[in-house]
């Protein structure tokens, strides 16, 4: 679905200010959702999302964990509004005289790979940073997961690495008029988006009811 509120803005963007698939902002209502994504991550994937080994205890305790109103959680849903791609913007503690800094993590189902939905991800949490004056976007992970080190050079971040793994840097530059705009809209087409996946999913659900009845 093409995004009708996409621009382009300042140069000065760290990023292609053009989000490519809807991102919807969570709350602590879809806790259930969060779980389910995460739960059929196979182990491979897991290990990339939380570098270690992450057994369904372990995954259950984090999203219990999750403060919706400390940190920020973003997701793309498929058509039956299950949760295909995830992040989590983990606001760091502040330290006076260090730059305010985010940490970011992502993960996303195989039906939703190869679609730029991470980097879609990637995008919302830096325009959501910078208009909450973080002024750094930091990733770790392991130096193997691939997926999350193209992410990061696609997207211009410095990368360091050590003793098998890897930081990621985005230094971003401060909110302006163009980045609220563009939350706001971006916001607006996943609002959309949802509303209308609910509305098609409901529907189907009808129908299918009707038949069986038949």
């Amino acid at each position: 679905m093409h995004n009708p509120f996409a621009h382009h803005y300042s140069p000065a963007n760290p990023l292609p200010n053009s989000i490519g698939a809807p991102v919807r902002e969570l709350h602590a209502g879809y806790r259930d959702k969060i779980l389910s994504h995460l739960l059929q991550l196979n182990e491979d994937d897991r290990r990339m999302r939380f570098g270690t080994q992450t057994p369904d205890p372990v995954i259950a305790s984090y999203v219990e964990r999750l403060d919706f109103v400390r940190d920020t959680v973003f997701a793309i849903f498929d058509d039956n509004l299950n949760i295909v791609g995830l992040a989590h913007l983990a606001y760091l503690p502040i330290v006076k005289g260090r730059t305010r800094e985010a940490e970011f993590g992502v993960s996303v189902l195989p039906e939703g790979r190869h679609k730029g939905f991470g980097m879609a991800l990637l995008e919302r949490a830096a325009i959501h940073s910078r208009n909450t004056r973080v002024e750094s976007l930091f990733v770790h992970c392991l130096a193997h997961n691939k997926a999350m080190m193209h992410l990061a050079h696609k997207a211009g971040m410095t990368v360091e690495y050590a003793y098998g793994d890897a930081d990621a840097y985005l230094k971003l530059p401060p909110s302006n008029p163009s980045t609220i705009i563009s939350e706001a809209a971006n916001g607006q087409w996943a609002d959309f988006d949802f509303a209308l996946k609910s509305s098609l999913k409901q529907t189907s659900d009808m129908w299918n009811l009707f038949i069986r009845a038949g």
